[in-house]
C-alpha cells in the first residue's frame, strides 16, 4: 500500500476492474453497480495507482441499526436503519437521509459514493455520506416519524457531528425530521448545535435560498450547455419529469430564463403542450389539487412518454434508472441535465453517447442542493448569516466554474461530460489521499 502515496501516475490499474466490469455492467437496476461502473472506467483513464483504487472502491463505514419504536395503537414495530459514510478525506461526510420502503444498503452505499464526487466535483470541504430507514410515512402518524426519526438519530449519533458526519433532508424527509435530529443531537450534547444538519427551517440556523437551490443549480448548468452546444436560451424547449421540488424549481427558472417547457410529469402521469405551458399555472394546479393527472391545458402523456419526447433539453429529475437501455435509443433531447440521482443506466450511457445527446451528469447537474447546505453550514459555524442573493450569486459562481472545470476534463480527454466529471472528482479525492497519507 505504500504505493498509494506517490505522486507518479505509472501504476496500473488492479486486474480486478476489467474482471469486475462485465458483471457490473449487466446490473443494470443496481445503484452500486451502476455506480463503480462509472468509477472504474474513470479511474482507468486516470491510472489511477492499485492502492488507491482499492481505498477509494470502499465505503469507510457502514452503520445498520434496528429502530424500535412503539406505534400509536400500542403495538411494537423495530425498522431498519443504514447510514454509510463513504470518504471523508476532504472533510466531514455530507448526504442525505431518505424514509421509504425501498431503501436497501446497496443504495445507500451507492448514494454515498455519489456524494463524495458530487462534493469533490464542485470542490466543496465535504467527503460523502448517505442514510435511511426502511418505512413508509405515509402510513405514520406525525407522532410515530418523530419516534422514528428521534431513535435512528440517537442509534447513529457516534458518527454525528459539524466536523464528522452532517445529514440534509432527502426521500420522504423535510426540515421538520431535520430539526428533530438537530433537537435529539443538541440534547444529547447538552447545548445547541444547529451545524449538524442542514436543510433546516430557517429560524433554526437554515440558510436562504435552499429550497431552489438544486432546481436553480440545473438552471446554471443547463444555461452553460446552451451556450457551450450554440443553441439559443429564449424558445429552446424543455420536459421536466418529476414536478416535486427540484423539477417543479427547474421548470419555473427555466421558463422565466425565456425556455419553453413542453412537458412536465409527477407520479400520476404527465401533460404536454408543444407551444408552452404555463408553468406558474401548474403549480397552482399541484398546490391546489396535488397531482397534474387532471390539468386540463395539455394532452395527458405518461411519464415513460415524455421521457422521448422531441425537445431540446430534458430534465430527469425524479427516479433514477428511468434511461436505460430500453429506451435509450428513443430519447429525442438533444441535452439531459440530470435533477436526480442515478436517472441514467450505464447501459444508457453508451447509447446516448453514440447518438451524441450531450448529458450533464447528476454529480454535476444537481449539486445545487449541497453547495448551498455547504453554505448553511458554513453561516451556522459562523453564527452570521447571509441574505438570498448573495446566496444565489456564490452558487452560480460555483456551478459556472463547476460545469467550465468538467468540460475542460472533458474535451481534454475526449470522453463524456459524466466520465469527465468522475475523473474530475476522483483525481480531487486521490489528491487528498496522497498528500495525508496512510495511516497505519
Amino acid at each position: 500500500m505504500g504505493k498509494m502515496l506517490s505522486n507518479t501516475r505509472t501504476y496500473r490499474v488492479p486486474p480486478l476492474i476489467k474482471q469486475d466490469r462485465d458483471r457490473r455492467f449487466a446490473a443494470e437496476g443496481n445503484p452500486f453497480e451502476a455506480m463503480m461502473s462509472r468509477f472504474d472506467e474513470a479511474a482507468t483513464r486516470l491510472n489511477l495507482e492499485p492502492g488507491l483504487y482499492k481505498v477509494l472502491r470502499a465505503p469507510e463505514k457502514q452503520i445498520i441499526v434496528s429502530v424500535p419504536i412503539a406505534r400509536d395503537n400500542g403495538e411494537i414495530e423495530v425498522f431498519t436503519g443504514f447510514r454509510v459514510l463513504h470518504n471523508t478525506s476532504r472533510g466531514p461526510a455530507k448526504g442525505g437521509i431518505r424514509f421509504d420502503m425501498a431503501v436497501s444498503l446497496d443504495e445507500v452505499k451507492a448514494l454515498a459514493a455519489w456524494m463524495t464526487w458530487k462534493c469533490a466535483v464542485v470542490n466543496l470541504p465535504f467527503g460523502g455520506a448517505k442514510g435511511g430507514v426502511i418505512c413508509d410515512p405515509a402510513l405514520m402518524s406525525d407522532r410515530e416519524l418523530e419516534k422514528v426519526t428521534r431513535r435512528y438519530t440517537s442509534a447513529i449519533i457516534d458518527t454525528l457531528g459539524p466536523e464528522s458526519d452532517v445529514p440534509a433532508p432527502d426521500v420522504n424527509t423535510n426540515e421538520r425530521v431535520m430539526a428533530w435530529i438537530m433537537d435529539t443531537y443538541s440534547m444529547h450534547k447538552r447545548h445547541t448545535v444547529t451545524g449538524v444538519v442542514t436543510g433546516k427551517p430557517i429560524a433554526m440556523g437554515g440558510s436562504l435560498g435552499r429550497k431552489d437551490a438544486t432546481g436553480r443549480g440545473c438552471l446554471v448548468v443547463t444555461l452553460a450547455a446552451l451556450a457551450k452546444k450554440k443553441m439559443k436560451v429564449k424558445g429552446a424547449t424543455v420536459a421536466v419529469q418529476g414536478f416535486g421540488n427540484v423539477g417543479s424549481t427547474a421548470a419555473r427558472l427555466m421558463s422565466e430564463a425565456g425556455m419553453t417547457i413542453v412537458a412536465v410529469s409527477d407520479k400520476s402521469g404527465g401533460v404536454y403542450n408543444p407551444k408552452g405551458l404555463d408553468i406558474k399555472d401548474c403549480l397552482k394546479w399541484t398546490g391546489e389539487k396535488k397531482f397534474l393527472d387532471a390539468y386540463p391545458k395539455g394532452k395527458h402523456i405518461t411519464n415513460e412518454e415524455l421521457l422521448e419526447l422531441k425537445c431540446d433539453v430534458l430534465v430527469p429529475a425524479a427516479l433514477e434508472n428511468v434511461i436505460t437501455s430500453q429506451n435509450a435509443d428513443n430519447i429525442k433531447a438533444r441535452i439531459i441535465c440530470e435533477g436526480a440521482n442515478g436517472p441514467t443506466t450505464a447501459q444508457a450511457d453508451a447509447i446516448l453517447d453514440k447518438k451524441g445527446v450531450y448529458v450533464i451528469p447528476d454529480i454535476l447537474a444537481n449539486a445545487g442542493g449541497v453547495t448551498v447546505s455547504y453554505f448553511e453550514w458554513v453561516q451556522d459555524r459562523g453564527g452570521y448569516f447571509w441574505d438570498e442573493k448573495t446566496v444565489n450569486e456564490r452558487l452560480e459562481k460555483i456551478m459556472k466554474d463547476s460545469f467550465a472545470e468538467v468540460a475542460a476534463m472533458s474535451d481534454e480527454h475526449d470522453v463524456s461530460m459524466r466520465i469527465g466529471a468522475y475523473m474530475l472528482a476522483i483525481s480531487r479525492v486521490a489528491a487528498m489521499h496522497r498528500m495525508r497519507g496512510l495511516y497505519a
